[in-house]
């Protein structure tokens, strides 16, 4: 009798447990990430507060583009979805996280450089989209990267020379923006092993140089060019000889009247 009244007591006990929520961090996470996008298609339409309030059960995911692991936040793939907006510096509250993958939408925006507190992060996918400005250094702080993926977008300036010290790194791909300088030796030409890039990494942005890409051809000039030149010289040469032949014939005409002056003088008078 004993033993059943302390099984109900346990029973009455759960029943009135509150049921679990997900980690404060990654609920922040998702719900500034959330409000940053533009879902035009209605994609992530369970992407609400309520759920963000309990996004995992174990191994389960409840939310449309995430992967749970353990109760926490463990990927994100939010791709092709024609979403736009900017990516929240909040993301870097999943700390679970070890795979982000925006990839093929609309965001523009600079990527955020607190992107550094993803310390689990291994996949980093942001291309084809219409992000700007310039590839944060402190994305060298994710020691465990194994993918950058940042191709056809709109950043600028050079390609910071710290990633290429991310010893895990067997994907790069920076092709396709507008970048500049010299692609750091820490990437093109790497050594103790690592695997190096091609070509096809960086190639498509207009002012950046140095291996691997092939050497930077010198222009040849223009036919137009070569004919203003030729013009030029020509016009210069029949200056100068007009010129040569004003002074000569100035010289001649005075050496005369002088032999002239001087005939006169030796000449008697009648």
């Amino acid at each position: 009798m004993g033993t059943w009244i302390l099984l109900l007591l346990f029973l009455l006990t759960c029943a009135y447990l509150p049921p679990s929520s997900s980690d404060p961090d990654d609920e922040a996470c998702l719900t500034n990430l959330r409000e940053s996008l533009q879902d035009p298609t209605n994609s992530l339409q369970n992407w609400t507060i309520t759920t963000f309030a309990n996004p995992c059960s174990g191994f389960t995911s409840y939310l449309q583009g995430a992967t749970c692991n353990n109760g926490r936040i463990y990927k994100l793939s939010l791709t092709n979805l024609s979403l736009r907006g900017s990516i929240s510096p909040f993301l870097s509250n999943c700390t679970n996280l070890q795979a982000l993958d925006l990839s093929s939408n609309s965001l523009t925006g600079p990527i955020p450089p607190d992107l550094q507190l993803l310390v689990n992060l291994a996949v980093l996918n942001l291309s084809s989209n219409r992000l700007n400005g310039f590839i944060p250094p402190q994305l060298a702080l994710c020691a465990y990267l194994n993918v950058i993926d940042l191709h056809d977008n709109l950043l600028t300036g050079m390609i910071p020379q710290q990633l290429g010290f991310l010893v895990r790194l067997s994907g790069f791909d920076v092709s396709s923006n507008r970048l500049s300088g010299q692609i750091p030796a820490s990437l093109g030409n790497r050594s103790w092993n690592l695997p190096r890039f091609n070509a096809s990494s960086f190639e498509g942005n207009k002012d950046l140089y140095g291996y691997p890409l092939p050497p930077m051809k010198t222009k040849g000039l223009s036919v137009t060019a070569i004919v203003g030149i030729g013009l030029g010289s020509g016009f210069l040469s029949l200056v100068i000889s007009f010129a040569a032949v004003c002074i000569w014939l100035r010289v001649t005409e005075e050496k005369t009247v002088g032999e002239e002056g001087k005939i006169s003088q030796l000449m008697p008078d009648y």
